[in-house]
């Protein structure tokens, strides 16, 4: 077998928090673009994006079989953010876009790509994540030696999540 190439995930995610998206199957460059877009990529910790599925499973029995079948069923996601929190530090004002954005009860998208750098501006055809969510409380983290002081949010997916659809142009 051929040797397969791999991307690195180090410096290769990106991770926007947007505050509206007309049609989260088709994110638009505007969008994701916007002033009110937060790049929350460096605040993030590497395990502080948690996107869980769970699916049900939905028994299909026949009368005439010894055997129950299985179709699958209904969806649920669930997501918690743990990242940088620099409440109450000399960073607080200009470096804290993760805290400020995470507004308990605040209809938000969180919009991720993964295998272009970080750093790089979204461009159009890019295949995305988006995520309608609204954040919980946020919670502190426990201090650890040699750590960084961190939160956690839980957060709600509020819709329809769409998986690695692609970033088209508009205004």
């Amino acid at each position: 077998m051929a040797d397969v190439p791999s991307t690195p995930s180090d410096g290769n995610v990106k991770t926007v928090i947007v505050t509206a998206i007309a049609d989260t199957s088709a994110p638009k460059l505007t969008e994701l673009n916007a002033v009110s877009t937060k790049d929350v990529s460096c605040y993030l910790t590497p395990d502080g994006f948690a996107l869980t599925l769970e699916q049900a499973t939905i028994a299909d029995e026949r009368l005439c079989s010894t055997e129950t079948f299985g179709q699958p069923g209904r969806k649920t996601y669930g997501l918690s953010l743990t990242g940088i929190d620099n409440t109450n530090s000399d960073n607080e004002t200009d470096d804290n876009d993760l805290v400020n954005a995470l507004v308990e009860g605040t209809q938000l998208y969180l919009v991720r790509r993964r295998g272009v750098p970080f750093d790089q501006a979204f461009a159009v055809g890019d295949k995305v994540t988006v995520i309608p969510f609204k954040p919980g409380v946020k919670m502190d983290v426990a201090p650890e030696a040699n750590s960084v002081i961190r939160s956690t949010w839980q957060a709600f997916v509020s819709g329809q999540v769409k998986v690695e659809v692609a970033v088209v142009t508009g205004a």
